[in-house]
């Protein structure tokens, strides 16, 4: 792996660590980060979180939006915009799904990147 890619997969790990926190600051439950860049070509990190109901996936989701703002990174692209279940904020190297916890059961995300590693991150201040 070049220097080049490994400072993006560095990155990329970074903003999915910084969209964790922002979850966790906004209640969000059974924050999962998995690194799934050697199982999968789709991204670098996914990021998958429950919320118990739509105005707490929206305020997850503007959450997460605006601390990765702050940032100066924007989400190439979103999608989900009319469910209150599911959204998913795609950032190229880190898809971030928010999701009802029966809505996470039926899809089984996680399984799709069986092998994938867990990556531990600590709560903002903690």
């Amino acid at each position: 792996m070049d220097d080049a890619a490994l400072a993006q997969g560095r990155l990329f790990k970074k903003l999915a660590v910084k969209a964790a926190r922002a979850a966790d600051d906004r209640k969000a439950e059974d924050i999962t980060l998995l690194h799934v860049r050697p199982v999968s070509g789709v991204a670098d990190y996914v990021l998958v979180v429950s919320i118990s109901s739509r105005p707490q996936l929206e305020a997850v989701e503007d959450h997460v939006k605006k601390t990765l703002k702050d940032d100066g990174y924007l989400a190439l692209h979103r999608d989900g915009r009319l469910s209150d279940r599911w959204r998913v904020l795609d950032y190229g190297g880190l898809l971030v799904h928010v999701m009802h916890p029966e809505t996470r059961d039926f899809y089984r995300i996680e399984s799709v990147f069986s092998g994938a590693k867990k990556i531990k991150w600590e709560p903002a201040g903690g």
